[in-house]
């Protein structure tokens, strides 16, 4: 049930403004660029929901720079995104994992301009068998000093603003933060507004569930393949396992649930195959505002990671905090 003020449902523009409260700098600018995110989804959300329908299954015939294959609702999703942020006054760039390079939407005032990345369509293979998938976005403060595109992009993910992800499942749910907890919204498609359903969620700190791909096991580093040995032993970590295949669905269940996911680097990707930028860092923002953790192979948190392309990808361990310890010990 959404949540109620004074007997009066909260919006998430509401709730933005009761964040900005906390903020005393804050001019109201961030509140109008998120409503250009918050615009793009609900169109999104149409779009998936009508997919059995309408000519948006399959793939669009071209290759991404990430070398997948561009599905329609791929094309839909980052023009939705580039429209509504290209009339927010203050996005001074966006980057979009569909697309080679960062752009320069406009000049903007340097003390209030952002850079918004997105992935806009998680797990859109999943799209033609109607399995969840979901749009990842981060927020970045426009540093006026620092001379090059690309490079007022290549920022650690400590420096996120503000990140969130829309999942587009039995319901519309939209998650974010900016700094100050985790909070979930539901679409309401009768009044078109996202409503607050959880306020300042906390990831549970242990669960005997883990997430991954174990087609790839033998593909994995030795001490992840102990550690999933372990996991399913009985007499060791008892884990059942749960694995959907969209990382926005997989991250959400561990939110709320609690659990592991684990995405680990392989021969053919020995650097990890999840990307940096638009992917790990703004779910590693999430977790450890909900109190999780989030890794790579080496045991650093993924949010310390200095990017060198905006493309770069990573190995990804994520979840509740002693889910992660215990993960961080076979790493070691």
């Amino acid at each position: 049930m959404p949540i109620t003020r004074d007997g009066q449902y909260v919006t998430f523009g509401q709730h933005l403004q009761e964040q900005q409260q906390q903020f005393p700098k804050a001019s109201g600018q961030f509140s109008w660029l998120m409503s250009g995110i918050t615009l793009a989804t609900k169109m999104i959300a149409s779009y998936v929901r009508r997919a059995g329908l309408i000519d948006v299954w399959g793939d669009e015939g071209s290759i991404n720079v990430q070398g997948e294959e561009v599905k329609k609702l791929d094309i839909i999703a980052n023009k939705a995104l580039d429209q509504t942020l290209g009339y927010r006054g203050n996005v001074g760039i966006i980057a979009s994992e569909e697309d080679n390079e960062p752009r320069v939407l406009q000049d903007v005032d340097p003390e209030d301009s952002y850079i918004i990345m997105f992935d806009p369509l998680d797990g859109s293979s999943n799209i033609d068998v109607n399995v969840s998938v979901g749009t990842i976005f981060t927020i970045f403060r426009n540093p006026p000093e620092v001379i090059g595109v690309e490079r007022s992009v290549l920022q650690k993910g400590v420096q996120q603003v503000a990140a969130g992800y829309v999942l587009y499942g039995s319901s519309t749910v939209l998650v974010y933060t900016c700094g100050k907890g985790v909070h979930q919204f539901t679409l309401d498609p009768q009044f078109g507004a996202y409503l607050l359903t959880r306020e300042n969620i906390q990831m549970p700190e242990y669960a005997r569930t883990y997430s991954v791909n174990e087609a790839y096991l033998h593909r994995f580093p030795e001490p992840y393949q102990k550690y999933l040995e372990w996991s399913k032993d009985p007499d060791g970590g008892g884990f059942s396992s749960r694995y959907v295949g969209s990382l926005v669905a997989d991250f959400h269940r561990i939110l709320i649930k609690g659990g592991i996911f684990l995405y680990p680097p392989t021969e053919a990707h020995p650097g990890g195959k999840l990307r940096l930028m638009y992917e790990c860092n703004p779910l590693a923002f999430i977790a450890e505002q909900a109190g999780g953790r989030a890794i790579c192979d080496d045991g650093g948190r993924i949010v310390e990671i200095q990017p060198t392309a905006i493309h770069d990808r990573t190995s990804l361990v994520i979840g509740s905090r002693k889910n992660v310890d215990e993960m961080a010990a076979f790493l070691k």
